[in-house]
C-alpha cells in the first residue's frame, strides 16, 4: 500500500519517526492504526456496557469484595 502526502504532513510524520524513535514513517502509521483500532475496541465496550442492564451496586462494600477476592490489600 502507497499513501501519498501534502508536503505538510510528510514533514509532520518525519520529524515523529526522528523525535519518537520510529525506524521508518510505515512503523508509526503502523502505530497510529494499532491505537485507532483500540480505541475502536474501547468504545465498543464502552457502548456496549452503557446499553447493558444494570448489575448491581459498585459501592465500597463491592470494592471490598473484589479486593479480597484478590487479596489486596485496601488502600486509605
Amino acid at each position: 500500500m502507497n499513501i501519498s502526502l501534502p508536503e505538510a504532513l510528510k514533514t509532520f510524520v518525519e520529524q515523529q519517526v526522528a523525535e519518537r524513535g520510529y525506524g521508518t514513517s510505515s512503523e508509526y502509521v503502523r502505530e497510529l492504526i494499532r491505537r485507532d483500532q483500540d480505541q475502536q475496541r474501547l468504545r465498543a465496550l464502552v457502548l456496549d456496557g452503557a446499553a447493558s442492564a444494570p448489575a448491581g451496586v459498585a459501592d465500597a462494600a463491592y470494592f471490598d469484595g473484589l479486593r479480597a477476592r484478590i487479596g489486596s490489600p485496601v488502600e486509605e
